[in-house]
């Protein structure tokens, strides 16, 4: 089984070393998948595969996985949803962090061998800030993941939810000295 985490750590690790440059969500897709891609020449690393590729049961509320790692078999199969938000909207965007880890849940339970959630941040109010209510709390003052957590803003305020099966660690590190990131793994 991959150690997933570990690998998106060690991708991290290279673009630390100015190895490698992020500057969106698109260039963290394909430069991880490029990533590991080299690093699991026994695999298939794909983008964007509908669920349905993988499952006929496919009731998810994401249609789509940013990127998919199988053997030709399909014996062995992950997922990693990807966040790289650029333009505040950090109220929604933490709830879209959420949507990513129960999409990923669902994606565990119908038969992936691990799944992981990466977001990649530049602005401080997505981890620090004065408010530590609502979403807020759970990525600036618990940084955890867990329960019922409902929609922050707009239409559906506090009426939509997602609900987590799990409790997740938030565990924000230092890629440099704008940006921070964590990866969320369901095992």
């Amino acid at each position: 089984m991959l150690a997933l985490k570990t690998m998106i750590s060690s991708f991290f690790q290279h673009v630390q070393d100015h190895k490698i440059e992020i500057y969106n969500e698109f260039s963290l897709q394909h430069e991880l998948g490029i990533y590991l891609r080299e690093r699991l020449p026994q695999y298939k690393v794909q983008f964007e595969r509908n669920v349905s590729y993988f499952s006929s049961q496919s009731s998810t509320i994401k249609k789509e996985i940013d990127i998919s790692i199988f053997t030709k078999d399909y014996t062995e199969k992950y997922a990693i949803e990807l966040k790289c938000p650029l333009k505040g909207q950090y109220p929604e965007q933490m709830y879209s962090f959420v949507k990513d880890i129960k999409f990923m849940e669902q994606l565990k339970a119908l038969g992936f061998a691990k799944t992981a959630c990466v977001a990649l941040v530049s602005d401080k109010p997505f981890y620090q800030g004065t408010n530590n209510r609502g979403i807020y709390k759970f990525f600036r003052e618990e940084y955890a993941v867990y329960g019922n957590i409902y929609k922050p803003t707009g239409s559906g305020k506090d009426e939509e939810s997602m609900s987590l099966s799990g409790s997740y660690a938030i565990d924000w590190k230092d890629l440099n000295a704008q940006s921070k990131f964590y990866i969320v793994e369901i095992e």
